[in-house]
C-alpha cells in the first residue's frame, strides 16, 4: 500500500514535471482558471482542436521545444532539462524545480511516451501544447515499476527568442495506471 501511494504521488508530481501551484482545485476554480486563459480549453473528451493561428515557423519552434522538454526528461539530463524551463515560470519556482528534478532523476528511471501532440492555444508570447502521455517508471531502490497515463497541457512562453516551459497541467487516467514488480 505504501509503495502504491508513494508511486501515485511520484507519478502525479513527475508528470506535471514542474508542478501546479494549486494541486487541489475545485471545479469552480478550474472553470475560472480556464476562463481566465491559464489553460485555454478543458482537458476532457477525446478531441482537442488545433489552434489555427499558429505561424508555420512558430509551430515548428514550439513543437521542437516540446520534443526537447520530453527528451531531456526521458534522458534524465538535469542541465538539458533546465534549459527547457522558463527562468520566470508561473507554475513553479525555477531553483526548487532543479533540486526536485535532480532528486527524481536519482531515484527513478522514467520514460514518457507522447501522442496526439497539438498546439491548442497560441499567441505571440504564449502557447499551450496538449499531449496524451504514458509514463513508465522504475523506482531504483525498490525495483517497483509503475505505469500511468493521462493528458497534459504544457504551457510555453517566449523567452530569450525561444519557447520555454512556464507551467504544466496534468490529469491522470486511473484506469490506465498500474503498479507492480
Amino acid at each position: 500500500m505504501l509503495k502504491k501511494s508513494f508511486l501515485a504521488v511520484f507519478t502525479l508530481l513527475m508528470l506535471t514535471a514542474c508542478g501546479n501551484k494549486d494541486e487541489e482545485m475545485s471545479a469552480e476554480d478550474r472553470a475560472k482558471t480556464i476562463e481566465d486563459g491559464t489553460v485555454g480549453f478543458e482537458m476532457v473528451g477525446d478531441n482537442v482542436e488545433k489552434a489555427t493561428n499558429v505561424p508555420a515557423k512558430e509551430e515548428k519552434a514550439i513543437l521542437a521545444a516540446f520534443d526537447e522538454y520530453i527528451a531531456a526528461l526521458n534522458e534524465e539530463e538535469i542541465d538539458r532539462y533546465m534549459q527547457t524551463i522558463s527562468k520566470n515560470p508561473k507554475g513553479f519556482k525555477y531553483d526548487e524545480e532543479k533540486v526536485y528534478a535532480t532528486e527524481v532523476f536519482n531515484q527513478f528511471d522514467s520514460k514518457r511516451e507522447v501522442k496526439n501532440v497539438t498546439i491548442a492555444k497560441y499567441n505571440d508570447e504564449e502557447a499551450e501544447v496538449f499531449a496524451n502521455m504514458k509514463m513508465h517508471s522504475l523506482q531504483l531502490e525498490t525495483n517497483v515499476e509503475h505505469e500511468s497515463a493521462g493528458r497534459q497541457v504544457t504551457v510555453f512562453v517566449k523567452e530569450d527568442g525561444g519557447w520555454k516551459v512556464t507551467s504544466v497541467y496534468y490529469i491522470g487516467d486511473d484506469s490506465k495506471s498500474s503498479t507492480g514488480k
